[in-house]
C-alpha cells in the first residue's frame, strides 16, 4: 500500500512545490527599455575581416598617442605595457615560446578587426564612444607600438586593409578543416 500512496501523493507535492517556487521568483528587476531602432543601428556597426563596413574617416599615430594618453593610458599602461588591463605591446616571446605573450603584435590576425574592437568596445568605462576619426588614430598608435606600422603612417578604410598582421596565419578555421574531411 505504501508505493501506491507514494506514486499518487509524489507528483501533487512535486507541482505545489513548484508553484511556490515559482510564486516567490520576480518578474525582473524592470531595468532599461526595450531598445529602439535608432539604438540598435548605432550598435549595428560590424567590421570584418576583408574591411566589410569599414567606415569614412582617418587618424594618425601621432594623434592616436593623444587620444591613447588621455583614455587608455590608465588601463592599458605607458606604451602599452599593461597596468589593470592587458598588455597590447612589448611581448618578450611569441605565442609559441615557453611563456606566451598574447599582445595586438602577436595575437590578433587582422588590423580591421581590432579597428572594429577599439571602436566598439573601448574606452570599457565608455563604449563606442569613440568616433570613426578616433578609432583610426588610436589604433594606428597600437600597431605602431607593436612595430607594425611606421610612426608617419596614416590609417582610413583604404591602408588599413593593407596591414599585414604577424599572426595572420596563426590561426586554424576548424570548420574549413572539417568540410574538407569530408
Amino acid at each position: 500500500m505504501k508505493p501506491l500512496l507514494t506514486v499518487l501523493i509524489l507528483p501533487v507535492l512535486m507541482l505545489v512545490g513548484a508553484d511556490l517556487i515559482r510564486a516567490d521568483v520576480p518578474e525582473g528587476p524592470n531595468l532599461g527599455h526595450p531598445a529602439t531602432a535608432e539604438e540598435i543601428a548605432r550598435w549595428d556597426v560590424n567590421v570584418y575581416p576583408d574591411g566589410t563596413g569599414l567606415p569614412p574617416g582617418s587618424g594618425t599615430v601621432a594623434q592616436g598617442k593623444v587620444i591613447y594618453v588621455k583614455q587608455c593610458l590608465v588601463c592599458h599602461g605607458v606604451g602599452g605595457l599593461g597596468a589593470t588591463g592587458d598588455p597590447l605591446a612589448g611581448a618578450e616571446m611569441g605565442l609559441t615560446g615557453e611563456w606566451p605573450d598574447k599582445t595586438i603584435g602577436t595575437y590578433w590576425p587582422y588590423a580591421t578587426t581590432l579597428f572594429d574592437f577599439n571602436r566598439r568596445s573601448m574606452p570599457m568605462d565608455k563604449p563606442g564612444t569613440l568616433n570613426n576619426d578616433n578609432a583610426y588614430a588610436v589604433t594606428a598608435y597600437l600597431l605602431y607600438l607593436n612595430g607594425i606600422i611606421d610612426a608617419g603612417t596614416t590609417l582610413n578604410a583604404e591602408t588599413l586593409l593593407q596591414v599585414k598582421m604577424p599572426n595572420r596565419d596563426g590561426f586554424i578555421n576548424v570548420w574549413e578543416n572539417e568540410r574538407n574531411k569530408k
